[in-house]
């Protein structure tokens, strides 16, 4: 067990890193962010140190510092967590970043388990998406294998003439082409593991997306989402299981009539998540320190009758005078002063008794 009053280091200084760092001060715990450049959690944390992935003395530097460390997403080069392991415990492990990080290996896995993908192939080439489009057939999207969240990364194909030029805005990089799949909603399963191997799972929230990005989480979910809930949680933990993950462990899934379809995995909290912090006894982020640190783990029972978290993106964080007039309302605010649109400023949420 690390016991409060140790070091927790973070890799990642955005949103999710910071809400890691909040829970982590409530249980008093110090936090120590290690990151390219300064951002959200910075401005929580207890130390900042400056550095890339690549960065073998400064990462292990760093790990030094630290009595154990954890990442908030999962875009880091895996050579950088053996340097940080070797002086600092690191949950979830290395696995877990390796296959979460990557579309195809995450639905090989989730497949090996049981799971059901929508259909996919690999595609490293023009001649290979023209061959996976030959047996999947269109609609399809075209994903990169790597790196692609909130819609980025992605494409869509409407008819097999449109392979040239989808495959030419991919860059030559690895991608996976997916076929459609007629679904109802979508939802996902936030399952926090710890160390003994225990586990909690939160009930799943009804996502909903507007251009690839989540716009509301919503719990309880429909009736349709709740039946196939106890099939998508055995899958989370099967996942968990087989990679010996410690900390929360994020599965998207399609509800349709034949039962869950797995979409992707993300080894971390998620966004999906953020209604916990007030919508749930134990949030996702209190959960995941809990468990990278070997403390028990805390229920994920709801604190209200109906949950609605609804992500400010963009401009929409200029209304945060108004959702502080409602009565009801718990506002987020990341911090980010460059309101883009598309970037995620902050969220709010509701809890309803």
């Amino acid at each position: 067990m690390i016991p409060p009053g140790s070091t927790i280091g973070i890799l990642g200084s955005g949103q999710l890193g910071r809400m890691i760092a909040v829970a982590a001060a409530q249980l008093g715990y110090r936090c120590h962010v290690y990151a390219p450049a300064s951002g959200p959690a910075c401005d929580v944390a207890a130390a900042f140190t400056r550095g890339g992935y690549d960065d073998a003395a400064a990462l292990a530097a760093f790990a030094r510092r630290c009595d154990v460390v954890t990442y908030e997403f999962e875009n880091i080069d895996p050579a950088a967590i053996d340097v940080v392991a070797e002086c600092a415990p690191v949950r979830p492990g290395r696995a877990s970043l390796e296959i979460g990080a990557h579309r195809g290996r995450e639905k090989t896995l989730a497949q090996d388990c049981g799971g059901r993908p929508a259909p996919w192939r690999a595609v490293a080439s023009l001649d290979q998406l023209g061959a996976a489009l030959d047996e999947i057939g269109t609609p399809a999207i075209l994903k990169t294998a790597t790196e692609g969240y909130d819609g980025k990364g992605q494409i869509r194909l409407r008819h097999a003439g449109e392979a040239t030029a989808a495959w030419a805005t991919m860059d030559g990089r690895e991608c996976v082409l997916e076929g459609f799949v007629g679904f109802t909603h979508e939802f996902s399963i936030l399952l926090a593991r710890g160390i003994d191997g225990d586990a909690v799972a939160y009930p799943p929230p009804h996502n909903i997306h507007v251009e690839g990005i989540l716009a509301r989480s919503l719990v309880p979910a429909p009736d349709i989402v709740a039946r196939q809930a106890a099939a998508a949680i055995a899958l989370a933990r099967a996942l968990a299981d087989r990679l010996e993950h410690v900390g929360v462990l994020t599965c998207e899934f399609f509800a349709t009539d034949d039962g869950p379809i797995f979409n992707e995995m993300a080894p971390r909290v998620h966004n999906s998540g953020h209604w916990t912090v007030e919508g749930a006894t134990t949030s996702q982020f209190e959960n995941h320190v809990r468990a990278i640190c070997g403390l028990p783990l805390g229920t994920a029972d709801l604190t209200g009758d109906r949950v609605e978290m609804e992500n400010l993106i963009g401009d929409d964080a200029d209304r945060w005078r108004d959702l502080l007039a409602e009565a009801d309302a718990h506002l987020h605010l990341y911090g980010k002063r460059d309101a883009r649109p598309g970037r995620k400023m902050g969220h709010v949420t509701r809890v309803r008794r």
